[in-house]
């Protein structure tokens, strides 16, 4: 599973990378978190908003930091 954090270094982008790698780290799940914060990237998502939220390239939130029980769903049904 490819999990992609997109934001440019701002607060609430951290916080959501630190969010996922706690509950992935939390959940014993594989994956391979990556910080996106080259605005070219960010553009193919077709995001309007940061920080975002991408799982098997498919977007998952963008604009807000999910409770980590959405976050889990989200990557137990990747």
């Amino acid at each position: 599973m490819i999990i992609k954090v997109l934001g440019s270094g701002c607060a609430k982008c951290n916080k959501l990378e630190a969010k996922v790698r706690e509950v992935v780290a939390n959940n014993n799940i594989q994956a391979e978190i990556i910080k996106v914060t080259d605005f070219q990237d960010m553009m193919q998502y077709k995001i309007m908003m940061t920080p975002a939220l991408v799982i098997n390239e498919k977007v998952k939130s963008y604009g807000i930091i999910p409770k980590d029980e959405q976050i889990l769903q989200w990557l137990n049904e990747a």
